[in-house]
């Protein structure tokens, strides 16, 4: 009976694990705020993929478009793990039938 319990509380935990570490990489992803220290206007905090991108090819800055680089991965990871969480959903809920 213990094992099952273990399973069951891995069921519900894993997916808020999954999510809690997305956060976080999302909260790493500071590309707004790089962008606007640079004096690049931008109309919302989650800037699109192909505006990075093109900040990256055609900024002179070494160090801004390595930063950029940096948030580019954290926003790669920050998706992974929302991939995860979301089919982890699935046998959690599974765990309750």
């Amino acid at each position: 009976m213990v094992p099952e319990d273990l399973s069951d509380s891995y069921c519900i935990f894993l997916p808020l694990l999954f999510f809690v570490i997305a956060v976080s990489f999302r909260l790493l992803d500071n590309s707004a705020l790089l962008l606007l220290q640079k004096e690049i206007i931008v109309t919302s905090s989650y800037v699109p993929k192909k505006t990075i991108i093109k900040h990256i090819a055609s900024h002179p800055d070494k160090v801004f478009t390595e930063k950029l680089k940096r948030a580019l991965v954290y926003r790669s990871v920050h998706r992974f793990f929302i991939i995860l969480m979301i089919s982890s959903v699935v046998p959690a809920i599974s765990c309750f039938f």
